[in-house]
C-alpha cells in the first residue's frame, strides 16, 4: 500500500515516537522511508542565493539525519534521508513529490491554539498543499485534549 514513507524530522527528542511509529509501518508493510529534516535558520533559507558555506546547524542536521537513518537500516529497513533547506512545509511537499511518496509522516506536539498561530502548523499547511495521505502522530510528552465527559 505504501511503497515510500516520507518521515519529517524535527531533529529533537519529540521525533523518537514517530521514528518508532513509522519504522514499526514500514517493517510490516516493506516500505522504503525517506528522513527528511528541513533547515530552516538564516544561513539555510540563503544558502542557494548567497553561495554560502554550509552551517554548524546544517553540518548537524546531516549528522543527525545518518545516525536514525543507521539504525533504521540496522533493523532491516530501506532508509535515505535528505536534509531539505527554507520554509519547512513547502520543502516537505516538494520532497514528497520529488522523490514519489506514497506517505508523509509528520509529529503532532498538541499546541494549542495560541500557540498554532504564534509559531505556525507545519502539519496544517502540509496537509493544505498535497494530495499524498499524511499521518500524524501524536509525539510523546505532547498535550492531549481530555476526553469528554458522558
Amino acid at each position: 500500500m505504501y511503497k515510500k514513507i516520507l518521515v519529517a524530522l524535527e531533529n529533537g527528542r519529540a521525533d523518537e515516537t514517530l521514528i518508532r511509529h513509522v519504522g514499526e509501518l514500514a517493517g510490516l508493510l516493506g516500505s522504503e522511508i525517506l528522513l527528511v529534516h528541513v533547515a530552516d535558520g538564516w544561513a539555510a533559507r540563503n544558502y542557494d542565493q548567497l553561495k554560502l558555506a554550509e552551517s554548524d546547524e546544517m553540518r548537524a542536521d546531516r549528522e543527525y539525519l545518518a545516525g536514525v537513518a543507521e539504525r533504521l537500516r540496522d533493523r532491516g529497513l530501506t532508509v535515505h534521508s535528505e536534509l531539505a533547506l527554507g520554509n519547512p512545509p513547502a520543502e516537505i511537499v516538494r520532497s514528497a513529490g520529488a522523490h514519489r511518496c506514497d506517505l508523509i509522516a509528520m509529529g503532532a506536539h498538541g499546541h494549542k491554539l495560541v500557540g498554532d498561530i504564534f509559531l505556525g502548523s507545519t502539519i496544517d499547511r502540509v496537509r493544505h498543499n498535497t494530495t499524498i495521505p499524511v499521518l500524524v502522530v501524536r509525539v510523546a510528552g505532547a498535550s492531549t485534549p481530555p476526553l469528554p465527559q458522558s
